[in-house]
């Protein structure tokens, strides 16, 4: 289904009433939250859960920012919504990653009837506190409306006293540097690029604009080199591929919940396990970095290798890269059959170094996030609409605190203790912190 253009700055000027939804719509989120979602609703389905709001750009005092009745709308709008006929529709009969039925008749019924549980807020040290508990199925559907919440009313406070002239230059001079952007990433013949900025976007039409003009300026699959968009209400209005596969909160809730130090060793591969079980083909993507992806390797079972392609997210993506490519030749497998999806913190230039190294000797596709949806950078006053580094973090599992290490210490989190617990069972060693941007 179609939908017509937004003059974006006009519905900002005249988006002065009292409660203007930002989420419209529970596939206002990325479609790996919906896979993953059925995963645990097979798995983990009594599992309780605790997330967290992290904002990692300490500097940027949101609390102090973003109104907190107007928060309070936002997040008790989203506890309203249900699905509607036409979103269950497109769920239950489309075909994602050329598979028909991809969601199960008892995970949609249940879907259609969720309601998102209730939220903690408070204030501290001008940042929200913002937590949200229940059972693992519902309260991980929690995450990426939040962010976008927080994200969109931070950019609604540093515009809303601009004026129609005003606001009409800001998206001018930002819908340019976007496309600037992509004509820059048409030179690159072989290009496989996805949007996945639906968690820290601007605005949803924001999003909704660069992703039409990815298509545009790229051409559509699957005869362009845009292939698609994370967030499942843009893919189901513009007729794109929903893009995603899974994410660190599978490994981390279940390595919170191991018993002993072997069963945390194997927590990461277990996750991948129940996986496979579901889903095959593309969606077969290893992350292998929440423990350290070098010491994940040199552990993983052999029928791993056979998957399709890894996802890199953190540290040097390069050196990463070298190391799978690697493990694959080791293993008897053609890294040039293998697809290597580069996620973190990518913009232009990040891409066509990328491109230019791994062209040819895997299959390179990259996922396009915060640098396309929210490159508002020195457009306005005092940096006001810098992007963040906002996330929403699964922080307890049945009572117990999770664990990210990562391949870049700056995005570890959990306590210090088990931090170092957890170096030790998977191996990990120096790391080179790499500070984060977004």
């Amino acid at each position: 289904m179609m939908m017509p253009n937004v003059d974006i700055a006009a519905r900002v000027y005249n988006h002065r009433w009292k409660i203007d939804p930002i989420v419209r719509s529970l596939l206002d989120t990325d479609f790996y939250k919906l896979l993953m979602c059925q995963s645990v609703f097979r798995n983990k389905p009594d599992t309780s859960v605790t997330f967290q709001l992290i904002n990692r750009t300490t500097s940027v005092r949101l609390a102090d920012i973003v109104d907190e009745v107007e928060l309070r709308e936002q997040l008790d709008q989203v506890r309203a919504l249900r699905l509607t006929r036409g979103e269950s529709t497109w769920l239950r009969g489309n075909t994602f990653y050329g598979k028909r039925q991809m969601f199960r008749p008892d995970f949609m019924e249940w879907l259609e009837n969720v309601q998102l549980p209730e939220y903690e807020l408070t204030k501290r040290d001008g940042q929200y506190e913002l937590r949200f508990e229940g059972k693992w199925p519902e309260v991980m559907l929690w995450e990426i409306p939040a962010l976008a919440i927080i994200m969109e009313l931070r950019s609604r406070a540093v515009t809303k006293d601009m004026g129609r002239f005003e606001l009409q230059v800001l998206y001018a001079r930002a819908m340019t540097r976007i496309w600037e952007k992509i004509t820059e990433l048409d030179t690159l013949p072989h290009l496989k690029i996805a949007d996945f900025g639906t968690r820290r976007r601007h605005s949803y039409l924001w999003q909704d604009w660069c992703v039409q003009a990815m298509g545009e300026g790229l051409g559509n699959a699957p005869d362009g080199k845009f292939i698609g968009t994370s967030n499942c209400l843009i893919a189901m209005r513009r007729d794109l591929e929903a893009i995603g596969t899974n994410a660190h909160e599978l490994p981390m809730v279940y390595a919170a919940l191991a018993n002993d130090d072997e069963e945390l060793r194997q927590a990461p591969y277990r996750v991948l396990a129940d996986w496979q079980e579901e889903h095959d083909g593309n969606l077969r993507v290893i992350l292998p970095d929440t423990y350290g992806t070098e010491g994940f390797l040199k552990g993983a079972p052999d029928w791993l290798a056979g998957w399709t392609g890894i996802r890199v997210d953190s540290g040097d993506p390069v050196k990463v890269t070298e190391i799978a490519i690697e493990w694959w030749k080791q293993k008897g497998e053609d890294p040039r059959e293998k697809l290597v999806i580069f996620s973190d913190g990518l913009d232009v230039a990040d891409i066509k170094d990328l491109y230019h190294r791994f062209n040819g000797r895997v299959k390179a596709s990259f996922g396009w996030g915060t640098l396309l949806t929210n490159d508002f950078r020195g457009l306005v006053k005092g940096d006001g609409l810098d992007p963040l580094s906002l996330v929403c973090k699964a922080v307890e599992a049945d009572g117990r605190p999770t664990v990210k290490l990562s391949d870049n210490p700056a995005k570890a989190m959990g306590p210090k203790d088990e931090i170092e617990r957890y170096k030790r069972i998977f191996g990990v060693g120096a790391q080179e912190r790499v500070e984060l941007f977004v």
